[in-house]
């Protein structure tokens, strides 16, 4: 968190219009997630293609219940997305900002916002994080409220987004692209809507929050995967995030958390902006793209065989004993089962500004859940040979709210 005196002028700060944010292989304002279904027949392909196209950028998505919209709806996902990160004034009282921009995201959805200058909201979602400093200071204010024993406050000090992202290899990431205390995701079909909605936001939290950086970003077209889901080809020409928590048992599992009370109904996100060497790329060979990524181009098929949905066999081979999934393929090298983790809701975008690229978000219970398996690619996943990270951050996405439960509340109530 930062100091009042360390912010630049009012000004500076209302006016920035564009700025930056990173792969295990995708990310976006979209459920991109496993089937475990065998195959995929003709007639729920065309029904799942039917469904990625129906979803008019009028229709409101309801901003209010447990979870916050911009996670899991909607399916599929807008395809305009404004990512915001700032820091909060260590002096400000974060429990009432939060709430505020609680009330604002309720205008702004419902359209009643003057600040949003007569623009229709439409499939407007906003969806607010907070970084791992605010988690401590929660955790410590709740500490202290309940007059707990040093033990009890260094237990609650350790609630689930409390933990700082580490550094990783392939990063050139300035200080002010690291970290960062509150996170705004805004998701729409009119890319209009975006900055305007983020500008109210800002304006309602005022001198309390600097922005540290901002990034635009855009959904591919849409590519069915299975009945009611699809995912957007991506920068290098590949089929990105077809593999996430899907069911609602996988939901529960890798991506709500279920407590402590005041996190649960919360997730974890994990924002990386990544540039990529696409000139590189594109100087290989259709076949040698394909070993790199584990998937066919045209399909999204793993190179295993089945369909866009299946399960890649990774112990699938060639007559004369190599892997038809080659070892260093992003396919194998990013599998939960294979890193022995949980599976991981991925919501990327590609962008072409400051760099083209991919704004990588992806959402799990566990922040081990990403941290173990960067770790295992970076050991040896062709695809990061094409990468540089060049910002990064995790937030706790909190829980869900409404008119009566104000936005933070449950840790700042």
């Amino acid at each position: 968190m930062r100091r009042a005196d360390q912010q630049p002028s009012r000004r500076a700060f209302l006016g920035t219009a564009g700025a930056v944010v990173a792969v295990g292989g995708a990310a976006g304002c979209d459920a991109h997630s496993q089937s475990h279904a065998a195959s995929d027949t003709s007639q729920a392909q065309a029904q799942a293609h039917a469904q990625a196209q129906s979803t008019p950028a009028d229709t409101s998505v309801p901003p209010t219940g447990r979870y916050q919209a911009g996670v899991i709806v909607p399916q599929p996902a807008q395809p305009n997305l404004l990512a915001v990160v700032a820091d909060i004034d260590d002096e400000a009282a974060v429990g009432p900002l939060l709430a505020e921009l609680g009330k604002t995201v309720l205008a702004l959805t419902a359209g009643t916002e003057p600040r949003l200058l007569g623009l229709a909201p439409g499939d407007l979602t906003i969806t607010v994080g907070v970084g791992p400093g605010v988690v401590r200071k929660a955790s410590a204010a709740g500490a202290a409220s309940t007059n707990n024993t040093d033990a009890s406050a260094n237990a609650n000090a350790a609630l689930p987004g409390s933990a700082d992202l580490p550094q990783f290899s392939r990063e050139e990431i300035v200080p002010q692209a690291r970290g960062g205390d509150l996170l705004i995701q805004l998701c729409a079909g009119d890319t209009l809507v975006l900055p305007v909605a983020a500008a109210a936001l800002l304006d309602q939290a005022g001198a309390r929050v600097t922005e540290r950086w901002r990034q635009s970003a855009r959904r591919g077209p849409n590519t069915p995967v299975a009945p009611g889901r699809a995912a957007p080809r991506n920068l290098l020409g590949f089929i990105d995030g077809i593999i996430g928590p899907t069911t609602t048992a996988e939901q529960q599992s890798d991506l709500w958390l279920a407590g402590p009370a005041p996190v649960a109904g919360g997730t974890i996100a994990v924002v990386r902006r990544m540039e990529l060497d696409l000139t590189r790329f594109a100087a290989l060979s259709v076949p040698e793209q394909e070993a790199v990524f584990g998937r066919r181009r045209a399909t999204g098929v793993p190179l295993s065989g089945g369909t866009i949905a299946s399960n890649p066999d990774l112990g699938a081979k060639t007559p004369d004993g190599r892997y038809l999934i080659p070892a260093d393929a992003h396919a194998r090298r990013a599998h939960a089962n294979v890193v022995g983790v949980g599976l991981m809701l991925r919501r990327s975008y590609s962008i072409d500004d400051p760099k083209p690229g991919l704004l990588f978000i992806s959402f799990q219970n566990d922040l081990h859940t990403f941290t173990a398996t960067l770790t295992h690619m970076d050991d040896s996943d062709a695809l990061l040979a094409f990468t540089t990270t060049t910002a990064s951050a995790t937030f706790l996405i909190l829980p869900g709210f409404d008119a009566e439960h104000a936005l933070g509340s449950t840790l700042f109530g």
